[in-house]
């Protein structure tokens, strides 16, 4: 019954969370449902584009989850359920809720800008081009981690004689079923787009025909299957990661994202059905302890590193102000939106918990080739016996489920990189690359930023993700400081209530500066000649320079914010 409680009380928590802090945020910070957006004001037809609330609210809810509330939670499981049951419901309801939502509102009265736009406003010129360096340098680690994972659910192994079968198989492995379903499932959002936007299908009918069009084409992907080699794959999602950042967000974003999410509430719905099934009729037992002495580091900081998106993450925040707030139809859609679906992610990461709660045993002795495969293993085991056809079948969909969502974070994150990358280049009042002069109108231009990432972040995804997951989680909960500072910051000279920031900023940035500290030194121990374990030595050296890389940005991202703190306090006391 434990597994029941811990979701019982995490949904019940989470609504409370959402009806009343997120209420009171929404009344403090002044949401006014008769204002209008950047989506109406700055409509251009690619970016620009106002979408229904339950479109972007699967678009920001799946690029959010990605494998994120799912891998982070489970290895965090390590440390006992009760730590992780309590981060994933407090840090969704006062620290990721919060910067989604505020990040969301901020940008939203930017003109749909950037996290670095609303620094620049409050913070200034230099304080931007450091956060947009950062921001980049964090979404080269989120390019090549997900292009790694993405490619590794996507690939054939070769066989014994090193000879990978390429094209269309049928009696396919799971990868293969895997890549079938995920290429077709592209071709149908842009269907579903060019029909609702170009042929004026209504939203409820068109939702309809995509529904059964997933089913179909996951029937199709179970028994015709897709089969290419890894550096194949790699260069493919390259190359399409590439196209979705540049074409506009109608013809592929917003529909995959709001048919994506489909599979995730699917999933969801599953889980939950399943512990109830547990619960009642014994068919697994829950295994994981209430408190437990991990391996993989202290209480603090290890655990708030390490689940991430189930609790805060700061690649949220780009989400908040590079698409979804240039989509947002009306501020009043931003608290469901922004706060709603950190607390349904935050829920996914109380429903991961308990998923490898039930194969904990299994998990801990290395049995899960990932924490994915132990979250659809878990879940599994809820219905039915490991190897049986029902077991199979879940377990097959549950993992086609978060290959899905790794994908949707990975192009959104790539567009996310053409923005940015395109800012750095700007100076003030000029607004697009057009306006730009000599060559940095060249570096500007959107093909140039999203060309020099993909290339950058393929090529690191195509070596090993040890060397880059080590970096990810700490780079990606500083990087949620930062932005919590930002907002802050912004809200302070606006003149609106920005005292609820200031412990999750000072919180996070402790944590994550402590935690990339470890790193450095565990790293300068190495170069002098400790064990470096299965990563290669390049891997330590790529994880030290960028780990100090990261450490000077934010630190003096910090001064310049305290300073900006200081200076409002100041002038408010005058």
């Amino acid at each position: 019954m434990t597994a029941l409680l811990i979701i019982v009380a995490a949904i019940a928590l989470l609504l409370v969370g959402y009806f009343t802090y997120g209420s009171w945020l929404a009344k403090e910070w002044g949401i006014d449902p008769n204002r209008e957006t950047p989506a109406h004001t700055m409509e251009d037809g690619v970016d620009y584009v106002a979408a229904p609330p339950q479109v972007l609210m699967g678009h920001h809810f799946s690029s959010i989850a990605g494998a994120g509330p799912i891998n982070g939670p489970i290895q965090a499981s390590v440390f006992g359920w009760l730590p992780v049951f309590l981060w994933c419901v407090i840090g969704g309801i006062f620290f990721g809720g919060l910067q989604d939502f505020g990040s969301l509102f901020a940008s939203v009265r930017h003109g749909g800008k950037s996290v670095g736009e609303i620094i620049k406003d409050s913070m200034g010129k230099r304080a931007q081009k450091l956060f947009i360096i950062f921001a980049l340098l964090v979404l080269i680690l989120v390019i090549a981690s997900f292009v790694n994972v993405v490619a590794g659910t996507f690939f054939t192994k070769p066989d014994e004689a090193g000879n990978i079968v390429t094209g269309f198989v049928t009696n396919p492995t799971g990868n293969q079923s895997t890549a079938m379903i995920s290429v077709l499932f592209i071709l149908l959002a842009i269907c579903y787009g060019i029909a609702t936007n170009k042929f004026g299908v209504k939203t409820g009918p068109a939702t309809a025909a995509g529904i059964v069009g997933i089913v179909a084409i996951v029937a199709i992907g179970m028994n015709v299957g897709l089969a290419l080699g890894r550096t194949a794959w790699i260069v493919l999602i390259g190359a399409y990661i590439t196209v979705a950042s540049l074409i506009p967000v109608w013809i592929m974003l917003q529909p995959r994202d709001y048919l994506s999410s489909f599979l995730l509430y699917a999933m969801m719905i599953i889980a939950v059905f399943g512990i109830l099934l547990s619960a009642f009729t014994g068919t697994a037992t829950f295994q994981l302890p209430m408190v437990n002495n991990a391996k993989i580091g202290t209480l603090f900081p290890t655990l708030f590193i390490t689940v991430a998106c189930g609790a805060c993450s700061g690649f949220h925040s780009l989400i908040s102000t590079g698409t979804s707030s240039k989509q947002l139809d009306n501020e009043a859609h931003a608290q469901p939106i922004g706060y709603g679906s950190m607390l349904i992610e935050s829920a996914l990461g109380c429903i991961s918990l308990i998923a490898v709660g039930m194969v904990f045993d299994k998990y801990t002795a290395g049995e899960f080739g990932s924490p994915s495969a132990a979250f659809a293993g878990g879940i599994g085991t809820m219905f039915a016996a490991e190897g049986t056809p029902t077991y199979a079948t879940i377990y097959a969909l549950l993992t086609l489920a978060v290959s899905v969502f790794a994908l949707t974070s990975l192009d959104t994150g790539t567009r996310l990189s053409r923005f940015m990358f395109g800012e750095l280049f700007l100076f003030e009042g000029e607004a697009t690359y057009e306006d730009a002069k000599g060559f940095r109108k060249v570096l500007a231009h959107p093909l140039v930023g999203t060309l020099f990432m993909v290339i950058v972040g393929c090529v690191l995804g195509g070596l090993s993700l040890s060397a880059i997951w080590g970096l990810f989680g700490a780079a990606n909960q500083l990087l949620a400081g930062i932005a919590l500072m930002a907002v802050c910051a912004w809200l302070g000279d606006a003149g609106k209530n920005n005292k609820m920031f200031f412990f999750p900023m000072c919180f996070m940035l402790l944590a994550t500066l402590t935690q990339l500290i470890k790193t450095i030194q565990a790293k300068l121990a190495i170069m002098g000649g400790a064990d470096p374990g299965a990563t290669p030595m390049w891997g330590h050296m790529f994880q030290l320079v960028f780990a100090s890389a990261m450490v000077v940005l934010a630190v003096i991202l910090v001064v310049e914010g305290f300073q900006t703190f200081s200076r409002q306090a100041a002038k408010k006391n005058a």
